[in-house]
């Protein structure tokens, strides 16, 4: 019986290894191009109810000072922001995302580059469930991206949802 109990360890711990090393070849694949980055980061914040979010990956795409800048419309009709680390973004948004299920996919991107920086901006949609048939919400991720020569970060993401008084311009739509 100790020999079962000592040979499932080691299964056991044997897996959780393959599972970790895995996890740690994505991680570096995730930032080792534009597209895997953006593919990385809807990713990692996008799950179906009840299902957590793969924090640890959203961490790895980010320098920690990174900023993550919503803006929307206050009761008087002001536009105003608000400003997160991305510590802040996870705890303000992680329940949230597992209470009521949230996918979030990009359907355009426009780049600008020069040399080690990017602006990418990205039109997004967002539902609550994978197979829901239209989005609830659309807008536009306004994404700051550092090259540092042997990776990609994000350093600031600001966004703006879509609304009745800011549509999405068709040049941004993805259906043009």
């Amino acid at each position: 019986m100790k020999n079962l109990f000592t040979v499932l360890l080691i299964l056991l711990f044997g897996i959780q290894l393959a599972t970790a090393q895995v996890s740690e070849e994505q991680r570096a694949k995730d930032v080792q191009s534009i597209d895997n980055l953006m593919e990385a980061l809807y990713a990692s914040i996008s799950g179906e109810k009840g299902e957590p979010r793969d924090w640890e990956r959203f961490s790895n795409l980010v320098i920690p000072e990174a900023r993550l800048i919503p803006t929307n419309r206050n009761q008087e009709g002001k536009n105003v922001y608000s400003v997160m680390s991305p510590k802040e973004f996870i705890e303000n948004t992680n329940s949230y995302f597992v209470e009521n299920g949230f996918y979030e996919y990009e359907i355009n991107r426009e780049e600008h580059h020069y040399g080690r920086v990017v602006h990418v901006f990205s039109t997004y949609a967002s539902k609550y469930s994978k197979s829901d048939e239209e989005p609830f919400n659309k807008g536009i991720n306004s994404i700051q991206l550092f090259d540092d020569g042997e990776r990609w970060w994000v350093v600031t993401i600001y966004w703006a949802h879509e609304s009745d008084e800011n549509p999405i311009p068709e040049k941004y739509s993805g259906e043009s």
